[in-house]
């Protein structure tokens, strides 16, 4: 049991020295920053500019799309890694079930692109946006 607790010992003080670290630079942090209120603190901040409108304005849904795919996406590739780290020990029923999940991955996939999500040209209320050119 002693032997136990030794394996462990030296996680125990390297959790302890990086907690005791991060304890005296937020302590120092705070006491030797200055502490001056000032109106432009507190007003709100946007990319350098002032406010246009309220904050509760929608964003448009392009971007709503695309954060959703990256999320699928990651999550695939999140997968992946520990499917083939295991993939001799797993079988050939867990490599089939993978081989699905990324069949119906890929299907979302390809069914996002024909729809266009992909294309920050494309407007769901309007359909495509095509750039006009003169042609003489």
């Amino acid at each position: 049991m002693i032997t136990f607790y030794n394996e462990y010992f030296n996680i125990i003080i390297f959790l302890f020295i990086s907690l005791t670290i991060v304890f005296v630079l937020l302590s120092l942090s705070y006491l030797v920053s200055p502490k001056k209120i000032n109106v432009e603190k507190l007003s709100a901040y946007e990319c350098g500019f002032e406010p246009f409108d309220e904050s509760k304005k929608s964003f448009d849904i392009q971007f709503y799309i695309v954060g959703v795919l990256f999320l699928i996406f990651d999550l695939e590739i999140a997968y992946l890694f520990p499917w083939a780290v295991n993939l001799n020990s797993i079988g050939i029923f867990g490599f089939w079930t993978m081989i699905m999940f990324y069949f119906l991955i890929n299907i979302g996939f390809i069914y996002e692109w024909q729809r266009g999500a992909l294309d920050w040209s494309f407007n769901y209320y309007e359909g495509p946006i095509i750039q006009q050119t003169d042609t003489w």
